[in-house]
C-alpha cells in the first residue's frame, strides 16, 4: 500500500510505502490499543473521582458525631446545673425553717435580744494562717460539701425540734397544771382541813378551800381541761368538774349560773360560772377542790403556785 504526501512549501510530493505488516500494526493500534487505553484511562479517572468522594463523606459523619457529643455534653451540664439549683433551693428553704424555729425558741427561752440573732450569720474570726494553702474547689468536692451541709442542717433541725417539744411540753404542763385562784376578785373564807361545820357546829373535814366574793362575779378555770360535770350535785349545789389530765381534777361548787356544758373544752382563765350560794352554803362563794390521782389534796399550794 502506497501513501502519497503533498507539501505546499516544498511544492513536491513524497510517497510512503506501507507493507502488509505495517498496515496491520497501524490497524491494531487504532482498533485495539487506542480504545483499550481510553477505557483504562476512563476507569482510573472514575476510580480517582470515587476516592475523592469518600473523604467528604467521612468528614461529614465525623462532624455529625462531634455535634452529637457536644449536644449530649451540653444537656448533661444543663441537667447538673438544674439539679444544683434545686438542691440549693432546698437548702435555702431548710435554712428559712431553721431560722424561724430558732427565733421561736429564742422567744420561748426568754433570751436577751441579740444573743441569738437568726437573721444574721454567726460571728466568726481569727488570724490568717500564713501556711494555709488556698486551692480551687473541684466539682465533686463542692457536691460533697453540699451533702455535708444538708446533713448538718437535718441534725440541727432535729435538735431544735426536740427543744421546741420540751418547751411546748413545759408550756402545756403549765396550762393543765392547776395554779392560781379560781376567781378574779375575792378572798379566802375557809381553808382545807378540819374545821367547825357552820351548819352543825361539829368538827368536820373540809375538803376544799372557800373563796368568797360578790354574788354573780366570775368563776374561772384554774387550768385547761374538759368539763366532766356541769349541773346540780348534792351538797355542792351547781357544780362544775374539770378533768385536766395527768391525774388532775378540779371542782367548783355553789355557783349561781353555769356557763359551760359537759364535754366542753376550756382554757386556763376561762370563765366557767358565776359565783353564788347554791347548795349547802351560807353566802356567795366558790368551794374549790383539787383532786390528784383520785385523792383530794390541799388546794392552797396550787393557789399559791401562780404567785
Amino acid at each position: 500500500m502506497n501513501i502519497i504526501l503533498f507539501s505546499k512549501k516544498a511544492k513536491k510530493s513524497s510517497c510512503i510505502n506501507l507493507g502488509k505488516d505495517k498496515l496491520l500494526l497501524i490497524l491494531a493500534f487504532f482498533m485495539v490499543i487506542l480504545p483499550a487505553s481510553v477505557m483504562y484511562a476512563g476507569y482510573e479517572m472514575g476510580k480517582s473521582y470515587a476516592d475523592n468522594q469518600v473523604l467528604p463523606d467521612n468528614w461529614e459523619a465525623e462532624m455529625l458525631r462531634h455535634r452529637d457529643e457536644l449536644s449530649e455534653t451540653t444537656r448533661t451540664a444543663r441537667e447538673n446545673m438544674n439539679a444544683l439549683a434545686v438542691r440549693l433551693g432546698d437548702l435555702q428553704a431548710h435554712t428559712v425553717r431553721l431560722n424561724a424555729l430558732g427565733r421561736r425558741l429564742t422567744e420561748k427561752a426568754s433570751l436577751e435580744k441579740g444573743e441569738f440573732n437568726f437573721t444574721k450569720p454567726p460571728a466568726q474570726g481569727g488570724p490568717e494562717n500564713e501556711s494555709q494553702v488556698l486551692s480551687e474547689m473541684e466539682v465533686p468536692d463542692f457536691l460533697a460539701s453540699l451533702d455535708e451541709l444538708a446533713a448538718q442542717l437535718d441534725d440541727r433541725e432535729q435538735q431544735l425540734r426536740v427543744m421546741e417539744a420540751f418547751f411546748m411540753g413545759r408550756e402545756l404542763e403549765g396550762e393543765v397544771f392547776p395554779a392560781g385562784r379560781p376567781i378574779t376578785k375575792g378572798w379566802i373564807s375557809s381553808y382545807y382541813g378540819m374545821r367547825v361545820d357552820p351548819f352543825t357546829g361539829l368538827q368536820a373535814m373540809h375538803k376544799g378551800v372557800d373563796l368568797a366574793g360578790k354574788n354573780g362575779s366570775e368563776v374561772i378555770a384554774s387550768a385547761a381541761g374538759v368539763i366532766t360535770w356541769a349541773g346540780e350535785r348534792y351538797g355542792y349545789g351547781q357544780l362544775i368538774e374539770i378533768n385536766h389530765g395527768n391525774g388532775y381534777v378540779t371542782r367548783y361548787g355553789h355557783n349561781s349560773k353555769i356557763l359551760v356544758q359537759t364535754g366542753d373544752e376550756v382554757e386556763k382563765g376561762q370563765p366557767i360560772a358565776l359565783m353564788g350560794s347554791s347548795g349547802r352554803s351560807t353566802g356567795p362563794h366558790v368551794h374549790y377542790e383539787v383532786i390528784k390521782n383520785g385523792r383530794v389534796v390541799d388546794p392552797i399550794k396550787y393557789i399559791n403556785a401562780a404567785r
